[in-house]
């Protein structure tokens, strides 16, 4: 029916659905529920829309985008392929970030439909005026705001608060949410920004009850059907701050190659389905970490507490005992539910530096300290197993902002990330893999870590700009293979930055699902997340099939499981994504703070991406800026297929070094201005 539907709307742009009932001859009641079915899809795809009287096609000449709110007068709504700018007189209640579709009319842009609304909750702050208590939100929207429940709330100068928007309007109707603090007490902005964001962040009383009903230690019930590994060296490599420890190492050295422990919390023995517990996990679905705390997916006496592999007790875990050979390959495997006892909470700095030889920290892990030797030669073999089979390593950056005691930011460097980072890493995935591949062999559900092959629109990008600079690159029929042979063969370092970040970016995202479709980046056939259940929900839906269908040898109703899977896949991939939006928004806030104390200073950065409106700088520590295009002394011109500004006397390239002022900060919307000097 779909086609036939497509096929009448190109025929004509509006229908109503008597008018397409008669068109199509339709007569059954089941045939008119398959119309309506078909009809919502199209609308859901953005093919149609439904104006609540027509169904109108969207044509080529039509619009359906994002709004941004940009001026008193103006929006812009962009997409992947343009941005226009539409007047606020032709967007009525339009509001910032919401989906529209978008026609021209005489000339005149307007906005025809609202498709979602982008923002439910606004952060800002009550100010006494001389005309009362006043709400202003954090982010400038050009309208003012009718709080109808602030009667309800003792509020005080300054006091920051979380609104709810009743009526998208000018001014704009609301209602408190909460307040969250004064602006004066410290992590209230963090905690502005997460509320905003629809961040769980407390635990309801049924989860409190249940909590009292799980014990802090492990019992002799617990060790039924385990296979003890208490005597053997097992110890956790993690962060300094870290405590929550979701995996420990055990190593055997043997005559040709090791036998690899991967231990990981059995987080499926405390955390049964459908308990308050289990549900608040699944509405969370990851933890949160941000510069000042972290917002844990399991309450902390279970995160920090009895499913975390603290040194000196016992705990429930489930192994994945790997053969290992003297070339790094994974010859054998075998995956049991299991207790532990680890001797030692080690760190990666501390780890590095027992690996490079500090005498101190040598003395500090003398238990462990042969272990973190065969386990450093065993992970050096693994990393060149990974690297034949074509891994790519983009060698991303992360920054470390470091707060003081009032909350705000001192300093911010970029995270190291030595080889102990590495060893856990490839240990991790190993496991993943045996884990990933024993569910796909015995065809029982999972849930799949996917990566997708990039769009050869991507691909096509990618080349145009690699050929630009004279670099060969054979986009035909690409793998992971082909981007780390393209990275390699790339001498000079600003222009690797540049090409990795590029390719980085041609990347497509890394989901969730129950169908296993590889991993491209790692370049894997099968895969899937396993090591980190007490911060991640996906790890605990695999831990629970492994104990479903090859620990307890349950029947189950596989097909049951795989639909349950495919829903659960796409609530993990979507609070994936909430959850590094959130941790991005808390970054460029405490960044742009940061900056707030350099305004009219200069640094040295690195071009990182150029648009028509100007380009963006990246200094050492990875605060990014924009350089717009109105502040530059020359003209220039976008050349989009080099990426570059070209003007008159000089151009500007993605790679070059560049000095630039601070001259402008946004703190709220997380943005800095730079100027050229």
């Amino acid at each position: 029916m779909k086609e036939e539907l497509l096929k009448k709307f190109h025929q004509r742009k509006k229908w109503n659905i008597d008018e397409l009932r008669k068109a199509l001859n339709i007569k059954s009641a089941q045939e008119l529920t398959c119309l309506v079915k078909t009809l919502n899809e199209l609308v859901e795809k953005r093919l149609i829309i439904n104006n609540h009287t027509n169904y109108i096609l969207v044509t080529t000449s039509d619009m359906i985008g994002k709004v941004k709110d940009v001026s008193k007068y103006e929006y812009m709504v962009f997409n992947e392929d343009k941005k226009i700018y539409v007047e606020k007189k032709y967007a009525r209640n339009v509001f910032d970030q919401d989906e529209v579709f978008v026609q021209k009319e005489k000339g005149v842009w307007k906005v025809k439909q609202i498709f979602n609304r982008g923002i439910h909750k606004i952060t800002g702050e009550f100010i006494h005026t001389r005309q009362g208590l006043k709400f202003f939100s954090d982010i400038d929207y050009h309208r003012t705001f009718i709080v109808k429940n602030i009667d309800d709330y003792k509020i005080h100068n300054h006091d920051k608060a979380i609104v709810r928007i009743m009526k998208y309007d000018n001014p704009m109707i609301v209602e408190i949410d909460s307040i969250v603090g004064n602006i004066k007490d410290k992590g209230v902005d963090i905690t502005s920004i997460l509320l905003e964001n629809n961040v769980r962040i407390n635990f309801n009383e049924r989860i409190e009850k249940q909590l009292m009903e799980i014990p802090d230690i492990v019992t002799k019930k617990d060790l039924d059907n385990r296979i003890d590994l208490r005597n053997l060296i097992a110890f956790t490599i993690d962060g300094n701050d870290a405590k929550d420890f979701d995996d420990a190492i055990s190593i055997k050295k043997k005559k040709y190659g090791y036998t690899l422990y991967v231990h990981i919390a059995d987080v499926s023995h405390y955390v049964k389905p459908s308990s308050p517990i289990d549900q608040e996990a699944y509405a969370r679905c990851t933890s949160i970490y941000v510069v000042d705390r972290v917002i844990p997916m399991l309450p902390f006496k279970l995160s920090n507490g009895i499913c975390s592999l603290n040194p000196n007790v016992d705990r429930c875990t489930i192994t994945c005992q790997m053969e290992m050979d003297e070339h790094g390959n994974c010859t054998n495997y075998k995956i049991y539910p299991s207790v532990i006892h680890s001797i030692q909470r080690a760190t990666y700095e501390n780890v590095n530096k027992a690996l490079e030889g500090n005498l101190q920290a040598i003395s500090q892990y003398s238990q462990i300290y042969p272990s973190l030797v065969d386990l450093a030669q065993c992970a050096s073999l693994m990393k060149e197993r990974s690297y034949d089979r074509g891994c790519i390593d983009f060698n991303t950056r992360e920054p470390l902002i470091t707060l003081n005691k009032k909350g705000k930011p001192v300093s911010i460097q970029i995270k190291e990330r030595g080889f102990s980072e590495q060893i856990i890493e490839v240990c991790m995935i190993q496991a993943n893999v045996c884990v990933a591949k024993e569910l796909f062999k015995n065809q029982y559900p999972c849930m799949y870590r996917i990566h997708e092959k990039p769009s050869e629109k991507k691909i096509e990008m990618l080349s145009q700009y690699v050929n630009s600079l004279h670099i060969l690159f054979d986009d035909q029929d690409v793998t992971s293979k082909t981007i780390q042979v393209l990275l390699e063969s790339i001498e000079d370092h600003n222009l690797y930055e540049v090409v990795s970040r590029m390719a980085l970016r041609s990347m497509q995202k890394a989901e969730y699902s129950n169908e296993n479709k590889g991993h491209f980046g790692l370049s894997l056939e099968t895969y899937c997340h396993f090591t980190s259940p007490i911060r991640r929900y996906s790890d605990l839906v695999v831990h629970r099939m492994l104990r479903k269908y090859i620990f307890d040898k349950e029947e189950g109703n596989v097909k049951k499981d795989e639909e349950k899977i495919r829903k659960q896949s796409f609530q993990m991939s979507q609070k994936e994504k909430d959850a590094i939006i959130v941790e991005r928004k808390v970054n460029d806030y405490k960044m742009a703070e940061y900056m707030e104390n350099h305004m009219f200073k200069s640094f040295e950065g690195t071009i990182i991406s150029i648009m028509e409106f100007g380009f963006f700088v990246e200094l050492d520590n990875c605060i990014e800026g924009l350089v717009p295009l109105r502040t530059l002394y020359d003209s220039y011109v976008y050349d989009e297929l080099t990426m570059s500004l070209v003007g008159d006397f000089n151009s500007y390239v993605l790679g070059q070094k560049v000095n630039v002022m601070v001259t402008e900060v946004n703190k709220q919307k997380g943005q800095i201005t730079f100027q050229i000097v």
